[in-house]
C-alpha cells in the first residue's frame, strides 16, 4: 500500500506527460486529480491503522530492491508517525489544489503538461518524506527543485516568468550543493546513509565537530529549499507561475521540506547545540526581515509569499529550540491557511481578469462573498486569533520560545504583530472600500474551486484543535519519533497571561489596521511621503536582489563573456572549424573517386582487380 501510494502520482505524470496531447481535457484533469485522491485514500486508511496500533508498532519499513550495494543503500520506504502526518498533508492539500486547478487551468493549452508536472511534484515530495535513507530523501529533494523550475516557469514564452523559474532553480542549487557535501561527510564518517541506522549509531565526543559541520551543511540546504536568509530571494519571484502552483509550493510541498529534514534528523541536531542556535537565529531573523518586506508590497501574491517566508521562520525557531512537534504542528496549520489564502487570491485574480495589484482592488466583499469569507478565515488563522488553527500552533511556539529565553518570545511576538499589520492591510484593501472596477458581473469561484476553498476554510478553522493546549493529540501521536520533549519551566499562569496578552495585542493591531486602511486607502502614500527613505528601502526589499546581482550575477556574466567566450571562440570553434576545413580539403582531393564518371569507375575497377590478382599471385 505504501508503494502504491507513492507510485500513483508518478503513473499520473507518465500518462499525462506521454499521452496528454491525445487525451480530452476532462480525462487529463481526471487522471491528475484521481492519482492524488487515491493516494490520499491509502494514506488515510494507514492513518486509521496507526491509531489502532500500539505506539511501538507505528513504523513500517518496505524495501523494494537493492539499489547501490557499494553504499549499502536500498530503495527502501519508511512510514512512521512523522512521515504519516506529512503524507496526509501532501496528498490532502495537494488534492484540493489539483481539484482547484481543473477550472483554473481549463482553458490553458498546456493543461496536460501542467497536470503532469503537478503529479511529478507530488511524487517527489512523497519520496522525500517516505525515503528511508538520505540518498532517497535527496532524490526527492532534487525532484521538487526540478518541478518548481518547471512550474514557476510554466509560461516560459514570457521571458520574465522563465527567468523566475531559472532563479528558483539556481538559488536552490547553492543549498543543494551544501546538502550533497553533507552526504559525503556522513558516509565517510558513519559508513551508512540509512536514517534508522544513523539514529541508532553510538556517537561520541569525537563526532561533535563533524556532526556540527554536517548539520550546518544540511541546514544550508534547508535555507535554500525553505527560503530562509540568505537564500530566500527565489520565493517571491516564484509567484510568476500559475496561482495553484504557488499554493502547492508554499503550503503542501517544497518549502516545508527543510523543516521536515531538520525534524527527521533531530537526533543529530540535539547533539550539535551550535547548529541549533544557528537554526533559531536564522529562523528569527528571517521571520522579522521578511515580515517587514511584506508591509508595502502591492502584488497580492507577493504579500503572501513574504508571509510564507516569515511563517517558515517560526517553524525553524521551533525546531531550533528542540520543540520539533510544535514545528510540525505549525507546518500543518500553515498548509491549511496558506493554501486557502493563495487559492482565494487566485479567485480574486481570475474574477478581476488577472489583476494582481491590490491598489486597484476594493469593494469585493459583496461581489465575491465566498472568496471574501474564505480569505477572512485564512487571515484570522495566520494572524493567530482563536479558535482558528494558526492561533494554537503559533502561540505554542511563542510559549516554548519564552521557556527557551524571554527575548526570543518578545521578538517572536513582534513578528506576529507585523503579520497582523500586513495581512489585515491586504484583506482590507482587497475587499473593502470603494470598488475599483466597473465590471458589475464579477464571477464567483466555479464549483471545483469553491469546494477547495470551503474545505480549506473548515480546516483553517478547526485544524489547530489537534494541538489543543494540554490535550495535545498531535504531540502524543508524534511521541515515538520525538522521544525528547520540552518541559516548560514556567507555570501555566504565565502561559495563559502571555496568551491573553498576545490575543489582545493581535485584536488591537488588527482593528487599528482595518480602520486605518478602510477609511484612508492612501495611508501608505502618506507614509511614503513622511518616511520616504525608510519606505523606499523596505518597498525595494532592502536592495538584496540588487546586491546579489552586483556581487554574484554580474561577475559571473563577465567571466562567462571573457573567459568562457574565449574558450568557445578560439578553442572549441577552432577545433570544429579546423576539422571542417580539413574535411573540405580532403574531400576536394579525393573527389575523383566519386565524381559520377563511368570511365573513372571502370578504370578504378580494373586497377582493383589487377591489385587483387597480383596479391594472390605473389602468395602462390
Amino acid at each position: 500500500m505504501i508503494t502504491t501510494l507513492l507510485m500513483l502520482p508518478l503513473i499520473g505524470f507518465l500518462i499525462n506527460g506521454l499521452l496528454g496531447r491525445r487525451l480530452p481535457r476532462p480525462v487529463i484533469s481526471l487522471i491528475g486529480c484521481a492519482s492524488v485522491l487515491f493516494s490520499l485514500g491509502i494514506a488515510f486508511y494507514l492513518f486509521l491503522q496507526f491509531l489502532s496500533w500500539p505506539e511501538s508498532w507505528r513504523s513500517i519499513t518496505v524495501t523494494l530492491f537493492p539499489w547501490i550495494p557499494q553504499l549499502g543503500v536500498d530503495f527502501s520506504l519508511r512510514m512512521d508517525a512523522l512521515s504519516m502526518v506529512l503524507t496526509l498533508i501532501i496528498t490532502g492539500v495537494g488534492f484540493l489544489i489539483h481539484l482547484y486547478s481543473v477550472h483554473h487551468m481549463k482553458d490553458d493549452p498546456g493543461i496536460a503538461r501542467y497536470f503532469a508536472f503537478l503529479n511529478l511534484f507530488t511524487f517527489s515530495m512523497l519520496l522525500l518524506v517516505l525515503g528511508n535513507n538520505l540518498l532517497l530523501l535527496f532524490i526527492g529533494w532534487e525532484g521538487v527543485g526540478l518541478c518548481s523550475y518547471l512550474l514557476i516557469g510554466f509560461w516560459f514564452e514570457d521571458e520574465e516568468k522563465a527567468a523566475a523559474g531559472k532563479k528558483a532553480f539556481i538559488v536552490n542549487r547553492v543549498g543543494d550543493l551544501a546538502f550533497l557535501i553533507a552526504l559525503f561527510f556522513t558516509f565517510s564518517t558513519f559508513g551508512t546513509l540509512n536514517i534508522e541506522s544513523l539514529a541508532l549509531y553510538q556517537t561520541t565526543t569525537e563526532h561533535q565537530t563533524i556532526l556540527t559541520l554536517i548539520t550546518l551543511l544540511l541546514f544550508i540546504g534547508a535555507c535554500g529549499k525553505s527560503a530562509q536568509i540568505p537564500l530566500y530571494v527565489w520565493l517571491p519571484d516564484a509567484m510568476a507561475g500559475p496561482t495553484p502552483v504557488s499554493a502547492l509550493i508554499h503550503a503542501a510541498t517544497m518549502v516545508t521540506a527543510g523543516v521536515y529534514m531538520v525534524a527527521r534528523l533531530h537526533f543529530w541536531y540535539l547533539l550539535a547545540p551550535f547548529s541549533m542556535h544557528v537554526v533559531v537565529a536564522v529562523g528569527l531573523l528571517t521571520a522579522l526581515f521578511s515580515a517587514s518586506m511584506a508591509f508595502f508590497q502591492n502584488d497580492i501574491k507577493k504579500v503572501l509569499a513574504y508571509s510564507t517566508i516569515s511563517q517558515l521562520g517560526y517553524m525553524f525557531i521551533a525546531v531550533g529550540i528542540g520543540a520539533f512537534s510544535s514545528g510540525i504542528f505549525h507546518l500543518i496549520t500553515h498548509a491549511f491557511f496558506k493554501a486557502l489564502l493563495f487559492l482565494a487570491a487566485g479567485s480574486v485574480i481570475v474574477a478581476l481578469h488577472h489583476e494582481q495589484d491590490i491598489q486597484k482592488m476594493g469593494g469585493l466583499k459583496s461581489r465575491l462573498p465566498l472568496t471574501h469569507l474564505s480569505f477572512l478565515f485564512g487571515t484570522l488563522a495566520i494572524i493567530g486569533l482563536p479558535p482558528f488553527s494558526g492561533f494554537f500552533s503559533k502561540d505554542e511556539i511563542l510559549w516554548l520560545a519564552f521557556n527557551a529565553h524571554p527575548l526570543l518570545w518578545f521578538f517572536g511576538w513582534v513578528g506576529a504583530m507585523m503579520t497582523v499589520f500586513y495581512m489585515v492591510r491586504l484583506f482590507t484593501l482587497v475587499f473593502y472600500g470603494p470598488p475599483k472596477t466597473d465590471d458589475k458581473h464579477l464571477r464567483e469561484a466555479p464549483i471545483f474551486m469553491a469546494i477547495a476553498l470551503i474545505v480549506l476554510s473548515i480546516f483553517s478553522l478547526v485544524g489547530g484543535w489537534v494541538g489543543f493546549p494540554h490535550h495535545h493529540f498531535l504531540e502524543d501521536f508524534l511521541m515515538p519519533v520525538f522521544i525528547k520533549q520540552i518541559v516548560p519551566a514556567y507555570s501555566h499562569g504565565i502561559e495563559y497571561g502571555l496568551m491573553g496578552m498576545t490575543i489582545l495585542s493581535t485584536l488591537a493591531v488588527a482593528i487599528w489596521t482595518f480602520y486605518t486602511f478602510h477609511k484612508n486607502r492612501s495611508w501608505t502614500e502618506h507614509m511614503k511621503i513622511k518616511f520616504s527613505k525608510i519606505h523606499r528601502i523596505i518597498s525595494d526589499k532592502y536592495y538584496v536582489d540588487e546586491f546579489y546581482d552586483r556581487v554574484f550575477v554580474q561577475p559571473v556574466n563577465r567571466i562567462s563573456d571573457l573567459f568562457l567566450k574565449w574558450i568557445d571562440t578560439f578553442i572549441i570553434e577552432g577545433v570544429v572549424n579546423g576539422l571542417g576545413r580539413l574535411s573540405v580539403y580532403l574531400g576536394g582531393r579525393y573527389t575523383i573517386i566519386q565524381n559520377g564518371n563511368l570511365g573513372s569507375y571502370a578504370f578504378a575497377f580494373v586497377i582493383g582487380v589487377v591489385l587483387i590478382f597480383l596479391y594472390y599471385w605473389n602468395r602462390f
